[in-house]
């Protein structure tokens, strides 16, 4: 007997597109009111929080609207060069991502949550270490990372 159950994207499991431009919206107006957090987003575009919105629902599964229209791995990482981000900074972003994702309802079960904190966790210490460099190191074609349920090793890329 074979099991033809597609098994869902984090991005599906999640909610969709809808919940990661409000998890984005929400958090990025904690971000502005949060002493440690404020001075390094102050100045962030008016649309910086739906470009979060795009780039993580992809990377976990969600459609390319990051990649096909507002920019590329390497755009994103291009980003945070020079930004000197500690390890204070990213304690605090995951804090009151993960804060604003119960808040909101978003899927609580071990499963999901080990992974969507997995990928946190390695985007956001990638970021600062980036956010150290001035100059970027990196193949402009990267592609996106992507992650899943749990592969081991990080992101996949199919």
């Amino acid at each position: 007997m074979t099991n033809d159950k597609k098994i869902p994207t984090l991005y599906e499991w999640a909610g969709g597109m809808p919940v990661f431009e409000k998890l984005t919206d929400i958090f990025y107006k904690k971000v502005l009111k949060d002493p440690l957090l404020e001075p390094v987003f102050k100045h962030m575009s008016p649309e910086h929080q739906q470009h979060v919105a795009h780039f993580m629902s992809e990377v976990l599964g969600g459609p390319k609207t990051y990649s096909d229209s507002e920019g590329s791995h390497y755009h994103m990482v291009h980003k945070h060069l020079g930004k000197h981000l500690t390890e204070q900074h990213r304690k605090r972003w995951v804090e009151l991502l993960l804060e604003t994702a119960d808040e909101l309802g978003l899927p609580a079960d071990p499963e999901f949550r080990s992974a969507f904190v997995g990928y946190l966790e390695w985007g956001t210490r990638i970021a600062v270490i980036n956010s150290q460099e001035d100059k970027l190191e990196m193949d402009k074609e990267q592609p996106m990372p992507k992650w899943g349920w749990g592969e081991t090793g990080g992101p996949y890329i199919p």
